[in-house]
């Protein structure tokens, strides 16, 4: 047995969990031990400093419920979510690449028949998203589940606004047929802070950063035997593409959305004014177990 110094405080925990029986467990908290003493031991806090942390990690606590996840905030603005999802999503075939999939999805989402809209509340200039759902090598996928939400033309999501915009407002989940398409109506997004009223967003402002992100919309992008991707699209040449405030851009997923003026086009696409336009396709990858039959 180790008395606990300061030169030994590593040695000393990491001897008291010798006897744990999750070989996993005892790998992560051996590593969380000796990374928080490192620091600790770097930045030499003051007790004021240290209690000030445990009051931020108490109030990050307190602020979450159903509606408001204040964690992933800290842990997308800290850019944790985004390495945890690298990792967890090396692409090896080619597959679209996955971003983070933030606080605000909701379960669930009504099912929408392909040429419909998800804007529920008649606000926002219209936007006609279209494209495929492709395999790795190029070959459409039947059945694919197209997940999608945003914010609104205000930037807010319907949740953070439940007496403002319609419930499931831009939400709404499509099946692909056997060529794999879809299409359907939404808005142009726009930029939009994340919640800066809790512990995160004073963090934020003490660190001299913005809280914007970048106008997107989410998609979860799932089918039978592949793998499912969590990803966003990018408006290309919107602002805040360079200082995302969670970290979530990447290349691939900054996509072109084309004003439609042109009266026959607007006809033809059964609009009632100008619109907004873009097409993209999502590729997945075959899933481990799918692979190896």
């Amino acid at each position: 047995m180790q008395y606990f110094t300061e030169a030994n405080s590593v040695e000393a925990v990491l001897e008291r969990m010798t006897d744990c029986p999750d070989p996993r467990l005892r790998q992560v908290m051996e590593s969380v031990v000796r990374h928080l003493h490192a620091v600790v031991k770097e930045v030499e806090p003051t007790m004021e400093e240290w209690f000030q942390a445990v009051r931020f990690l108490t109030a990050t606590g307190q602020i979450c419920d159903d509606k408001r996840q204040e964690w992933i905030l800290l842990s997308d603005t800290l850019g944790v979510s985004m390495l945890v999802d690298a990792i967890n999503n090396r692409k090896h075939q080619g597959g679209t690449e996955s971003t983070v999939l933030g606080p605000f999805h909701v379960a669930c989402a009504p099912r929408v028949e392909m040429g419909e809209s998800i804007a529920r509340d008649g606000k926002g200039e219209p936007a006609f998203i279209e494209g495929r759902v492709l395999d790795a090598d190029g070959k459409p996928v039947e059945g694919a589940e197209l997940d999608v939400w945003q914010a609104s033309d205000d930037g807010f999501y319907d949740i953070q606004q439940p007496d403002v915009q319609p419930e499931m407002n831009l939400r709404g989940r499509f099946t692909t047929g056997a060529d794999g398409r879809f299409w359907f109506w939404t808005v142009k997004p726009s930029p939009y802070p994340i919640p800066t009223d809790g512990p995160v967003g004073r963090m934020l402002d003490s660190l001299g950063r913005h809280p914007y992100r970048p106008a997107h919309i989410h998609f979860i992008v799932s089918a039978p035997g592949y793998d499912a991707v969590t990803t966003h699209l990018f408006v290309e040449g919107g602002d805040y593409l360079d200082s995302d405030a969670v970290f979530g851009v990447k290349d691939s997923l900054v996509v072109p959305f084309r004003q439609v003026t042109d009266e026959g086009e607007i006809g033809e696409a059964g609009a009632a004014g100008p619109f907004w336009r873009t097409d993209f396709d999502f590729t997945l990858e075959r899933a481990a177990a799918t692979q190896a039959a």
